[in-house]
């Protein structure tokens, strides 16, 4: 028997909707961490799917899932962040040697070229300023970091972060499948299928995304890393992880990289051949990445155009700053699941048989 929905009952269901979102909104600080975990066991469920598969229980698999995120996050505390902090460290020391050369051989230059007065900027002063006071700028991060953890407010919010997302996280991740048949019991009977067929699509197309988006940043990062430090660039890792971090972004990535490690190779080698090497890294690397790496591991089932994907970024921006930049992706991938749904609907109704 159809149960038919009176125009009270609609009207109430659209107030009760903008009462949700309208607290979700003043919530959202506290939802952070909630949020976080969220993603975090929507990430881990499919390994612990997998060692279910291998007859380890549910509460183990969630166990291993936690000791393979742990190895991780030290691997990166105890082994990336030492080198790239002795990068940033080197690049420091190296300033004043950039400013004698400027002064040597760049300065110069722009007076002959452009007619400038040679002491219109007075490069002296700032090396000696950047000699007297370079190490402030090593201890800027220590510094920052004591005045955040000084503050009570904060430190209150750190710790709750810290002790929050795992204990939240391990129970999603325990109970997710009994989550998932809670929420599509309150799914109407009516649109079960459909809202089924489409919470599928999304899901592998999430999951192909974060798979293949993750494969990607990590083998361009270890690529462009190595072949910088191959033809003898200093700071290779740092760079290097940058450009890949930014690869997401299309184009963005390898042109962010070439910037930076042109800067770099010219100002270390005083030559064009080093950049020269440093484009065909970064031309080699954007063929790995557009021929080999994007078609094989996320290939046509996302189908966002670059231009949708850099407007997405820029969106995500606008809205949510840099935790909208980090989601804009997935939610743009969603949304042209619905679309495609909603284009399909549209094409067999009468407004387009009109």
């Amino acid at each position: 028997m159809n149960v038919k929905i009176s125009d009270t009952q609609k009207i109430l269901f659209l107030v009760s909707a903008v009462i949700f979102f309208y607290i979700v909104y003043i919530l959202a600080p506290i939802l952070t961490p909630f949020l976080v975990a969220g993603v975090f066991a929507y990430l881990g469920d499919p390994i612990v799917d997998k060692l279910e598969d291998l007859r380890f229980t549910r509460t183990a698999s969630v166990f291993v899932v936690f000791l393979i995120f742990i190895i991780l996050i030290l691997s990166f505390v105890f082994i990336i962040f030492p080198l790239i902090q002795n990068q940033i460290s080197h690049l420091l020391k190296k300033i004043p040697s950039i400013i004698d050369w400027i002064y040597i051989e760049v300065s110069p230059w722009l007076s002959q070229t452009f007619s400038l007065e040679s002491n219109a900027i007075n490069l002296d002063n700032i090396k000696q300023s950047l000699i007297q006071h370079w190490e402030s700028f090593g201890s800027f991060f220590g510094t920052f970091l004591l005045k955040i953890f000084s503050s009570a407010q904060l430190l209150i919010i750190w710790l709750s972060y810290a002790l929050l997302i795992p204990i939240v996280t391990f129970y999603l991740l325990r109970d997710w499948d009994i989550l998932i048949t809670k929420i599509s019991q309150l799914i109407p009977r009516k649109h079960i299928s459909v809202i089924t067929k489409l919470s599928y699509e999304c899901n592998a197309v999430l999951a192909e995304f974060f798979r293949g988006q993750l494969i990607v940043i990590s083998v361009q990062s270890v690529f462009y890393s190595s072949a910088l430090w191959f033809i003898g660039l200093e700071f290779s890792l740092l760079i290097g992880l940058i450009a890949g971090i930014v690869s997401f972004i299309p184009y963005l990535g390898v042109l962010v990289g070439i910037v930076i490690a042109s800067i770099a190779a010219f100002l270390q080698f005083h030559e064009i051949l080093p950049v020269i090497y440093v484009f065909i890294v970064f031309g080699a690397g954007q063929i790995l990445e557009g021929m080999i790496l994007t078609p094989l591991l996320i290939g046509e089932r996302i189908g966002l155009h670059p231009i949708a994907v850099i407007f997405a970024v820029m969106a995500g921006a606008q809205l949510l700053g840099l935790f909208g930049m980090i989601i804009a992706l997935p939610v743009a991938a969603i949304i042209l699941v619905l679309l495609k749904y909603y284009h399909k609907q549209y094409l067999k109704s009468d407004l387009y048989n009109l």
